[in-house]
């Protein structure tokens, strides 16, 4: 992984994190609707195996991503793709009523990828 160009890398550490995010969403906050009625042992060992998905994408995602950004750019750009599952997912899949405190959030996450990529 190392040979690859800067750009290329920074690409594939954008694809990992985001379906790694996709995982922990699932993992976080899928049993509240596919678990509910089940045992909390059940939901937590559930949890735990799409969770076990989601590091398998997010360790090498952020190992690859640390060869070109800082540590500080890693976790804004996981913040800001976080925020841009988790709303698709709470609207369609939990079928939660957008907020513009989303759109809120985002304006926010905007002033971090800011303040944290301009040197």
């Amino acid at each position: 992984m190392t040979s690859l160009s800067p750009s290329i890398a920074i690409l594939l550490t954008v694809g990992l994190l985001v379906l790694s995010n996709v995982f922990m969403t699932f993992a976080w906050y899928g049993h509240l609707k596919n678990l509910a009625t089940a045992p909390l042992w059940v939901a937590i060992g559930v949890s735990w195996s799409i969770a076990l998905l989601e590091y398998a994408l997010q360790v090498p995602a952020n190992r690859l991503g640390y060869m070109h950004l800082s540590l500080g750019q890693l976790k804004i750009m996981q913040e800001v793709i976080t925020l841009c599952v988790f709303v698709p997912f709470s609207m369609y899949y939990m079928q939660q009523p957008f907020k513009l405190d989303y759109l809120w959030a985002g304006l926010c996450l905007v002033g971090a990828v800011y303040f944290i990529f301009r040197s």
